[in-house]
């Protein structure tokens, strides 16, 4: 993770898997900061308006092997790329799976251009940036980003989730809290249309036969 461009540290404040295999049950417990793996004791401090980036490899720390084309994800691996946050009352031991998320940041689908969340993400060297509210209130929480892969998502199950959390100590923001809030696991559902879906147009090509995405997660919230 970075702010304002610092990197943190591999896997400092972080939630994260401890491999890089998908969630493939959205009603798991796994659904929320991926399955157990790494957790930090630290606690990032950050500023509300900060950017923030988000980094996805292979593995963790990098590519798998030399010459890896799959770094940072297969380019088949087509779907959207979303933040969200959870206010909690210490970020370092807070339960991920009993806290009230809303989403921050969504890079779904583009119609005009075709291209996906995961193509950007690819193209910024697996990159994922986005700025946190300016109005949310200071205290801890924690950062869910999320990275779905809808290539085999046409069956139920083969939607692959990949995600891990941040735990972030937020100061300088303002009072406004999200007027709804979702849990995970609980929100999706592995019928939902944006989870069990056929990418796949007329032409064979991942690009939703040229329809727009179906929303995915909860509207987004803005100050």
């Amino acid at each position: 993770m970075t702010v304002n461009g610092a990197d943190q540290g591999l896997l400092t404040g972080l939630r994260a898997p401890s491999n890089n295999n998908p969630v493939q049950d959205a009603t798991s417990s796994s659904i929320t900061c991926g399955a157990p793996g790494s957790t930090s004791n630290t606690v990032i401090n950050v500023k509300a308006g900060d950017e923030i980036g988000a980094w996805y490899q292979h593995v963790i720390g990098g590519s798998q092997g030399g010459n890896d084309a799959d770094n940072p994800i297969a380019s088949s691996h087509k779907g959207p790329v979303t933040a969200y946050l959870a206010a909690v009352s210490n970020a370092a031991t807070a339960t991920a799976t009993s806290a009230d998320w809303f989403k921050i940041y969504e890079d779904t689908f583009d119609v005009g251009s075709k291209k996906w969340g995961v193509d950007n993400l690819i193209a910024n060297n697996g990159w994922v940036k986005f700025r946190l509210p300016t109005c949310i209130p200071n205290g801890d929480y924690l950062l869910r980003v999320e990275t779905l892969a809808l290539h085999s998502a046409y069956s139920q199950g083969g939607a692959q989730f990949y995600t891990s959390c941040a735990q972030i100590r937020v100061s300088g923001g303002g009072s406004t809290k999200p007027s709804s809030t979702v849990k995970f696991p609980g929100y999706y559902s592995n019928t939902g249309s944006d989870i069990m879906i056929n990418i796949y147009g007329a032409t064979g090509k991942p690009d939703n036969n040229g329809k727009a995405y179906p929303s995915h997660g909860p509207a987004k919230f803005t100050c």
